[in-house]
């Protein structure tokens, strides 16, 4: 890659959102059980605070596909979860994702880090493939998703758990820029 490229991955500095903030629509939305397979992304902001709450109870798994199960199952007796991981393991899920959450029609709540995206940019100009895709694809398999980036992103994360629930379908939360801790 040229300087062009290079160019291209640095901008101005961008707001994060609150890692607190979104934590508390994630408390908001009635969700107490979060299943994780660590995400660079999202963990100094989400899943280090969550696993020190006594208010939630943190469920790791190996494998993403693990967590699109537990949480179904989970959604099967009322309990809401939500589910963390990187963009490469929501690509390594999409067919259990398909199975379970659409064919099923179950309410599968999915918080994804954008690994690789750079900060000032929309992910579908990012230079990682991995991150460019991201949107078509949920697009192309009609799977509801939001892009987390700017604070007033964090306001929508209730509603679109309660609309997951409400209409027991998934929903894809994409994390663009790290949450801040504090």
């Amino acid at each position: 890659m040229g300087s062009a490229a290079g160019a291209l991955s640095e901008g101005p500095p961008c707001e994060h959102p609150s890692g607190p903030a979104m934590i508390a629509q994630i408390r908001k939305a009635g969700i107490r059980h979060v299943v994780s397979v660590p995400d660079i992304v999202t963990s100094d902001g989400l899943l280090w605070p969550i696993s020190r709450d006594p208010d939630f109870e943190l469920v790791r798994v190996c494998k993403e596909d693990e967590g699109v199960s537990i949480c179904a199952a989970m959604s099967y007796n009322g309990t809401r979860a939500l589910l963390l991981m990187q963009q490469t393991g929501l690509m390594d899920s999409l067919n259990a994702i398909r199975a379970i959450g659409v064919d099923y029609g179950l309410p599968i709540c999915m918080m994804v880090g954008l690994q690789g995206k750079e900060p000032h940019l929309e992910p579908s100009r990012s230079q990682s493939y991995g991150v460019r895709i991201i949107e078509p694809v949920l697009t192309a398999m009609a799977l509801s998703h939001s892009l987390i980036e700017d604070p007033g992103d964090v306001a929508t994360i209730t509603d679109h758990i309660e609309a997951a629930y409400r209409n027991s379908a998934p929903h894809c939360f994409l994390v663009g820029r790290a949450p801040e801790v504090s």
